[in-house]
């Protein structure tokens, strides 16, 4: 089962099997591509990379925000994995806290829990965010 997996920090991790196949993918064509170049060449590399390790992944994924039960815009999922983790790539210098907010804004206006930070930035790095359903707003 890739649902519930060990616990870290305290904190169980969700889809771990999945999570540890996405940062295979991600350092696979980090250390093919090194540090440079914009987030839809890491993007599109990071896709062949997720076919490879057998995952279901959707470039660009609309996904609707909602405010008080109305529709108030749409954003898009740099890449949905397996439809129970979201993908935010970035070519940065060093992860901010405003990129994580981003993430977490993502998970909330969705019933995915999971959320990955990739960042193809002089030194590759990701973070991983889990945000259940029993914390977010109905």
């Amino acid at each position: 089962m890739d649902g519930l997996a060990r616990i870290e920090g305290g904190m169980k991790v969700l889809y771990e099997e999945i999570t540890d196949k996405v940062i295979k993918a991600f350092y696979e064509v980090y250390n093919k591509l090194g540090y440079g170049f914009l987030e839809k060449v890491y993007e599109n590399a990071l896709m062949i990379e997720l076919k490879k390790q057998g995952l279901q992944a959707l470039q660009q994924e609309a996904i609707n925000v909602y405010y008080d039960k109305e529709n108030v815009g749409e954003y898009f999922a740099d890449v949905v994995v397996n439809g129970v983790i979201i993908i935010e790539l970035k070519s940065v210098e060093t992860i901010r806290e405003e990129h994580l907010k981003q993430l977490q804004n993502y998970l909330k206006a969705t019933k995915i829990e999971v959320g990955l930070l990739l960042n193809f930035g002089k030194k590759p790095e990701f973070k991983r965010i889990i945000f259940t359903n029993d914390r977010k707003n109905p």
